[in-house]
């Protein structure tokens, strides 16, 4: 790692998502989540709507976060459902909504409908004074398409784009973060999702332009930075 930049644990875990979003997690898992999540200062819990609330009580008077995922992970329904899902999920306590542009439209290069469909989500989150991530799902894109929903979702003022689902066929590549980080420039923040599991991995991903990484393993990524600045 002695050609990363080192970054402080601190400063670090206020760059993660500690997110959970397995079909099968219980309540529990989700409180235990949210312990973590206040004991290491992590930038959010991201789960799943249903779960929203939940955090909401776990947390309490934290400094962490709230990320609720919309239209995950196919991104396949229409615009009016993503916007009430975003609405909702602020409304139960959700600081920030990660949403899952329509692929498919991606895919058939109908732009209209993306802009369309990012536009709608985008402008209720911020009407809900939430941050919204827009998920391209890199992975199942050309360059092309990647680097044409970036543009679309940066004109339309989303805060973020972020790479994966974690439930694609790819997560997060150094490679798709520099792209989307050339695309957006600095208006627009870049997360790195789906398959980021150690520190060299989260190092990477920073390195090569993220400034937000989604990550199950935030606690494992945290003790691997604390242990690599104390050999410092």
């Amino acid at each position: 790692m002695s050609d990363l930049p080192q970054i402080p644990p601190d400063k670090l875990a206020r760059m993660i998502d500690h997110t959970l979003l397995r079909p099968d997690a219980t309540r529990m898992q989700i409180k235990q989540l949210c312990e973590e999540a206040k004991e290491y200062h992590f930038a959010t819990v991201c789960v799943n709507p249903a779960y929203v609330a939940d955090c909401k009580m776990f947390l309490g008077e934290s400094d962490v976060g709230i990320c609720s995922v919309v239209a995950f992970p196919l991104g396949a329904t229409v615009p009016p459902v993503k916007a009430h899902e975003t609405q909702y999920a602020a409304t139960l306590g959700a600081t920030e909504v990660d949403v899952v542009v329509n692929i498919g439209a991606v895919k058939s290069h109908d732009y209209y409908l993306v802009q369309h469909d990012i536009s709608t989500v985008v402008g209720m989150a911020h009407y809900k004074k939430a941050i919204v991530k827009i998920i391209i799902e890199a992975a199942l894109l050309t360059d092309e398409e990647k680097e044409t929903v970036c543009r679309i979702a940066a004109e339309a003022g989303a805060d973020f784009v972020k790479t994966s689902t974690g439930f694609g066929p790819g997560g997060a590549t150094v490679e798709d973060v520099a792209l989307m980080r050339r695309v957006v420039g600095h208006r627009v923040g870049v997360k790195a999702a789906g398959g980021i599991r150690s520190y060299e991995d989260a190092l990477r991903m920073i390195a090569a332009g993220a400034n937000r990484i989604g990550a199950s393993a935030g606690v494992k990524i945290i003790q691997e930075a604390r242990d690599a600045y104390s050999r410092l």
